[in-house]
């Protein structure tokens, strides 16, 4: 037997649905096509602000081909969606607006045509009669007295408050002999997920629809289309195949699926709606842009007393979940760090510009970008090591954030000490390059259920084959990040089988146990949780049968490690799992073992059951003259407890690197009178592999108890810190303290030029 601690855990193994897309088999919804199938297209809002008077699409059902022509008002029950079920006000979308448009790119109408080009050609011949209204696209503007109402009801265009607080806020700064104060503004991001938004819709005669789609939570989106269509959540079959990425803008409800199901159930055939680049650009949520206004107090000597933050949102046209990324920015603000007061005050604010939802880091790249570029600030003021009082007020085992979250495990402090070995490392920098530090804290699954939903959290089902070979449903959701892998490896581990031994069956609401689908970094640790129990509940089984055949005293004489079922005093003496699992089977009169797991988190704070911690180091050069960028190195000292899948990990640290350094330097999407002037990737820079750094991961190694094998988030909290290291470092090689992100060339050269001009003064 192997004297490792783990067979399969924290080993190198390819993906398990590598093969099939690597050879291009694997089936994305694009490549879905059923019989008789029609195509989809949607006629969007050219006007950002506008009331529908009428809508005449007679010519386009005489157009050759064309099907049926749906429209809000005439073909939907006009009931609004939001993720937020249970807070009806903020349920505010009903996606194929019924009378008036509140952003360029709302979708007015639908068309069903023989082929894709007719549905396009046939998007010409619908006249839409608007009255053009006042408009507003930015958050500032929007909360004047004088500003156009967008939904009826929300003075000043504030739709929702957050309010976090703890401690004597002003005593606290009574205490502090040091204050700072600054505004930050904070730019929208485009998910850019591979796939662009789709959806085929096939609704039959007997009330059912069947519904393939790019989703973050087939079970989510269940639940969103029996509530919009009327239809029960029974008689509603979502599939989701490979999905082309996701980060958090596939979680709601969106066009292509909403409309392929109405166009779908007028037809009673089969429709596809696919989005173009330029329509998921312009009419799917992005990243929530935000103006930012921190207050810290703190001792000379870098003791941290109290913090102050003001936020308004641009949450767009319609809420979605921007409520929630409202709060969790105010959360984070406050991590790492112990302070002894807090307060947060948090404004969503509705504008005529595209809706703004979760995006990965759920609103905590923007509060770290603020918080902790202004740390290394009073650091420096101060003349204090910012490595060194990041310690010296860091979060640690066994530490509560008063009234919002319990830390049972941290490796914040291992994290500060292996970046601080690699920033000595590098020794002295030639001029105009410098290293950019930034700590983080993100959780590892939200404890939210915003449907109240009767089900657990995650839930799995393991069944066991005459073969050996090992079924696994779940209801988890791959988008790419490699869940079906780290669940798989999971499953094994637990068994004591192969990692070729598992099958993962998820994406199929008809056939896998509910979930909440991919969202707040929780697969790992809460699917990750219910497949381990699964897993050990067949096992059981299985043992006790093998108890009986070998004669043991007591089960836990046995276990079963890499496919040998053995005595653990004598590990010689056993059988063959394979064999076991034949008799077993013979002994069960041909029943095959099922065993079942279940998640739900204890509640342990507002937010998640466990947090993981990570301090990033960027070495960058800059040319401050043309505000060029050269990222050298990327070292990322991360704690997520016990890694699962080490290559998984490897990749989504990487992935989240590169998205992140997106967010703090690249990925500028400006608003024009509503509208986004860069719908394109031609416009729309994406950082490329040449111009990636090299990426270097430091584990530290922590044990989480409320985590599969002490296992917990790994990837999303990454996005959270690069650009604040990013602006860190511009801080320390020119000085400037560039407090708008995405921190663009532009702004880079003439923050130096007005230094240089100021200097010679």
């Amino acid at each position: 037997m192997s004297e490792n601690k783990y067979s399969v855990l924290n080993t190198r193994v390819h993906n398990v649905d590598g093969h099939a897309k690597v050879t291009g088999r694997a089936t994305y919804t694009f490549d879905v096509t059923l019989p008789g199938m029609l195509y989809g297209k949607i006629l969007r809002s050219p006007h950002p602000h506008a009331k529908i008077l009428k809508i005449d699409y007679s010519e386009a059902l005489k157009f050759p081909g064309v099907i049926a022509v749906v429209t809000g008002k005439e073909d939907t029950l006009g009931v609004k969606q939001g993720i937020w079920r249970r807070y009806k006000d903020l349920c505010d979308e009903a996606i194929l607006t019924v009378d008036k448009v509140r952003y360029i790119g709302e979708p007015v109408a639908a068309v069903a045509a023989v082929s894709e080009e007719i549905a396009e050609q046939a998007l010409d011949l619908i006249n839409v009669d608007y009255e053009v209204l006042p408009f507003v696209d930015d958050p500032m503007e929007a909360i004047k007295k004088d500003a156009p109402l967008i939904h009826e009801g929300f003075e000043r265009n504030v739709n929702v408050t957050r309010q976090i607080s703890w401690g004597d806020v002003e005593e606290a700064f009574e205490e502090a002999e040091y204050v700072r104060e600054d505004w930050f503004k904070l730019g929208g991001q485009h998910h850019m997920c591979m796939e662009t938004r789709a959806a085929v819709a096939n609704y039959t005669p007997d009330g059912k629809l069947t519904i393939y789609t790019s989703t973050q939570s087939a079970y989510y989106h269940q639940a969103l289309l029996a509530g919009v269509l009327g239809l029960r959540e029974g008689n509603i079959r979502v599939l989701a195949p490979y999905v082309g990425g996701g980060f958090g803008g596939k979680f709601e409800l969106d066009g292509a699926q909403f409309c392929a199901s109405v166009l779908s159930m007028k037809c009673c055939k089969p429709v596809k709606v696919v989005f173009s680049r330029e329509e998921d650009f312009i009419a799917s949520k992005r990243r929530t842009p935000m103006y930012y206004y921190v207050r810290t107090g703190v001792k000379k000597d870098g003791t941290f007393c109290a913090r102050e933050a003001k936020v308004f949102t641009n949450g767009g046209a319609y809420t979605g979940m921007g409520a929630t990324a409202l709060y969790l920015t105010g959360f984070f603000h406050s991590f790492p760090y112990r302070w002894k007061a807090y307060r947060y005050d948090g404004y969503r604010v509705y504008t005529n510009s595209l809706p703004s939802t979760s995006m990965r880091g759920f609103g905590a790249p923007q509060a770290m970008f603020c918080s902790e570029q202004q740390i290394e600030w009073i650091a420096n003021d101060l003349g204090l090591d910012p490595i060194e009082m990041r310690r010296k007020n860091g979060h640690y085992e066994g530490y509560e954030v008063p009234g919002q979250a319990t830390i049972a495990s941290c490796g914040l402090d291992q994290a500060l000490t292996a970046i601080q070995k690699w920033k000595t490392s590098k020794g002295k920098l030639p001029k105009n390059r410098a290293i950019g530090i930034s700590a983080a804290g993100f959780m590892s699954g939200g404890i939210f259920n915003w449907f109240d939903s009767p089900y657990s959290f995650s839930s799995a089902v393991v069944t066991i084959n005459h073969d050996g070979t090992v079924e696994l449903h779940v209801g988890a959701q791959e988008i790419g990040q490699g869940s079906s892998t780290t669940l798989a490896m999971i499953c094994a581990e637990a068994l004591g089988v192969k990692l070729e031994d598992i099958k993962v069956h998820m994406g199929d609401t008809d056939h896998s146990p509910a979930d909440l689908g991919a969202w707040g970094s929780r697969q790992t640790l809460m699917a990750g949780n219910a497949t381990k129990m699964a897993a050990e509940d067949a096992k059981k089984q299985l043992l006790e049968f093998a108890n009986a055949k070998l004669g043991f005293n007591i089960i836990y004489d046995l276990d079963i490690k890499q496919g040998w079922v053995y005595n653990v005093a004598r590990p010689e003496r056993g059988m063959s799992y394979y064999d076991l699992c034949k008799e077993a089977l013979r002994g069960k009169e041909g029943q095959r073992i099922i065993g079942r797991g279940f998640y739900t988190p204890r509640r342990k704070g507002m937010i998640s059951p466990a947090y993981s911690y990570m301090v990033q180091g960027l070495d960058v050069e800059i040319d401050p003259e043309t505000g060029y960028l050269k990222i050298h190195e990327s070292v990322t000292a991360h704690d997520c407890g016990q890694p699962i899948n080490t290559l998984g990990l490897i990749g989504q640290l990487e992935g989240a690197a590169s998205m992140a350094i997106g967010f703090g330097y690249y990925e500028y999407l400006p608003v024009e009178d509503g509208k986004i002037m860069n719908p394109n990737l031609v416009d729309y820079k994406l950082i490329r592999a040449p111009e990636m750094p090299s990426c270097q991961v430091i584990e530290i190694d922590t044990y989480e108890p409320e985590g599969p094998y002490g296992a917990k988030e790994a990837g999303e909290g990454l996005t959270n810190p690069h650009a604040a290291a990013l602006g860190n470092a511009i801080f320390y090689a020119t000085g400037l303290q560039m407090k708008e992100a995405p921190i663009r060339a532009e702004a880079i050269a003439k923050a130096w030029k007005e230094k240089n001009e100021k200097a010679k003064k």
